[in-house]
């Protein structure tokens, strides 16, 4: 099975150019890179425009931007991923052999910091979602079409769109959970304090969970 790799971008010139080098040799295999921009201002279409197979123009949002990637992708497997995010080696092996047996995963994270909180951090994400069958966007979440389909994509929310997704996947089965480590930037944590952005995720989660709607929790996160 053939892998529709959906990149969701906005201003993201300086990270997203490595990514795209990183999934050059799955390209050359066949399989698929799908960049959707929502409107950047700097160079992000430039970088991208020769190292991908679609460069598709979308309102922003990232809910918005992956549906419209899933919509014009082609392939069976859908592989949602951050443009700041660093793969490991066979990851899109390691994919196809978990799709072979179950509807949809993601990857264990690591943070690019060199803090020993992240540390902590990305573990307690990482058994978190596991244990839970919730996973983020970081996490680079992947599944079947059909299922997809099935739950009608990404709920069009300004934040939580990836939980949301999570519990809806989970109704049809629990999330495989992959070890092999995604890297994802750390520089929201560094930029405002790595407590102060703990507490502010745990504080979104709760009150999505309390029943907060995603549009008056987005004000909150800057």
């Amino acid at each position: 099975m053939f892998v529709s790799i959906i990149i969701p971008v906005l201003n993201e010139e300086q990270s997203i150019n490595a990514l795209l080098q990183q999934l050059q040799s799955y390209r050359l295999q066949g399989h698929e890179i799908i960049v959707v921009d929502g409107g950047s201002q700097d160079e992000t279409i430039k970088v991208a425009k020769s190292l991908c197979d679609q460069l598709i123009s979308s309102e922003a949002g990232r809910a918005r931007q992956m549906n419209k990637g899933a919509e014009l992708s082609k392939n069976e497997i859908l592989w949602f991923l951050h443009a700041d995010t660093i793969i490991p080696d066979e990851s899109v092996e390691s994919i196809q052999q978990a799709l072979s047996e179950n509807d949809w995963g993601r990857f264990d994270i690591h943070l690019s910091g060199t803090h020993f909180l992240f540390r902590i951090i990305e573990k307690m994400i990482n058994i978190r979602s596991c244990v839970f069958s919730i996973a983020t966007g970081d996490q680079g979440i992947f599944l079947k079409r059909s299922i997809f389909k099935t739950v009608n994509g990404y709920s069009n929310i300004p934040l939580m769109e990836d939980v949301e997704l999570s519990k809806k996947l989970k109704k049809i089965s629990r999330a495989v959970c992959l070890n092999n480590k995604l890297t994802t930037s750390s520089r929201r944590w560094e930029k405002n304090g790595i407590l102060i952005t703990v507490f502010l995720m745990w504080k979104l989660r709760f009150l999505y969970w309390l029943g907060m709607s995603a549009k008056r929790l987005s004000l909150q996160y800057k």
